[in-house]
């Protein structure tokens, strides 16, 4: 049946799938282990490929990190391109890598816009879920410290991991992303994707709400943008940050500002005055991961179509919030 239902639909996702397309270069670290797929790790109801980066020697009660691609990627290469296989293997982490199947999305997009992929329990969602348990399982990796990111529709795989297990990560990163449930299916991921949902931030927040049981505490989210992104509008981030400080209880208003690698940011803190919302627009930058090649402190990442040497790296500022390190 989910074979016969995705194949009434890959036309019009063809178009979908060239509005979020974002090709990867070929760059690669090196690296001491390398990345491997795992055929094997459970219930994988959305038919995703499942493939980590386990650094030689990975001690016990280490974080996991989960790095969604975007439309036209594949795992292995957001992974490096993006700087998380080089932090994983120079900060001692896993890091799983899903990758989406041709069969389901024939541009190898994760389908952020379809309820059927984003509803607890069921397909693309309950696969990564079922990814993560298997490399704390096999890694012994400390459950409490499992986080979530990815570019594009990959960000918007992230919005709904974050949403409907909520109780599973402790934080997640959107780059260039969207809301949870901006779309419920591929007609409505068009307005979302080029002007943007204007709902208030309790209907947001309901839309998280609704996901799942859980009634707290949430994960932190922290949303990346350009503000020349003219595939995905950066008019998300502002929704995002809506979604998820209604989420928390508190505004949407910035208790302080300040800047990363020059480019502003704004913080929102929720009573206890811990920050639990942050969103950084990156000005000048169009649709993509922001990257920062080299060696120094604060870079990573390797600068290809859609992976944008902006002089920040982006995997390693989230590395920082979420004390991979």
């Amino acid at each position: 049946m989910r074979t016969h239902v995705r194949a009434r639909r890959l036309l019009p996702l063809l178009l979908a799938a060239a509005l979020l397309g974002v090709p990867v270069s070929a760059h690669a670290a090196p690296t001491a282990a390398a990345v491997e797929e795992v055929a094997d790790f459970g219930a994988d109801p959305g038919n995703l490929r499942m493939l980590r980066y386990v650094p030689d020697g990975l001690a016990p009660d280490r974080p996991v990190v989960v790095a969604l691609h975007g439309c036209t990627q594949n795992a292995t290469g957001y992974g490096t391109d993006s700087g998380w296989v080089e932090l994983a293997e120079r900060w001692d982490f896993s890091l799983v890598l899903p990758e989406q199947r041709g069969a389901n999305n024939l541009n190898s997009c994760f389908n952020w816009f379809d309820s059927a992929d984003t509803t607890r329990g069921q397909g693309e969602v309950a696969s990564v879920v079922s990814m993560v348990d298997h490399t704390i399982a096999a890694t012994g990796a400390d459950p409490s410290r499992v986080y979530v990111t990815g570019l594009s529709a990959g960000g918007g795989m992230t919005s709904a991991l974050l949403a409907t297990y909520p109780e599973r990560f402790s934080g997640g990163g959107v780059v260039a992303g969207l809301p949870y449930r901006c779309a419920a299916a591929l007609y409505e991921a068009y307005t979302c994707m080029y002007t943007g949902k204007n709902l208030s931030p309790e209907a947001w927040g309901d839309r998280v709400r609704d996901a799942s049981s859980h009634e707290g505490p949430w994960p932190t989210m922290s949303v990346w943008h350009g503000d020349a992104d003219y595939t995905v509008t950066v008019a998300n981030q502002r929704e995002l940050v809506e979604q998820w400080t209604d989420v928390h209880g508190t505004d949407a208003e910035a208790d302080r500002s300040d800047t990363v690698a020059g480019y502003p940011r704004a913080v929102y803190e929720d009573g206890a005055g811990r920050p639990v919302v942050e969103a950084i627009t990156v000005t000048g930058m169009g649709h993509g991961q922001p990257v920062d090649p080299g060696t120094g402190e604060g870079q990573c990442g390797s600068a290809g179509a859609y992976v944008l040497d902006v002089d920040v790296c982006a995997a390693w500022h989230l590395g920082q919030n979420w004390s991979l390190p």
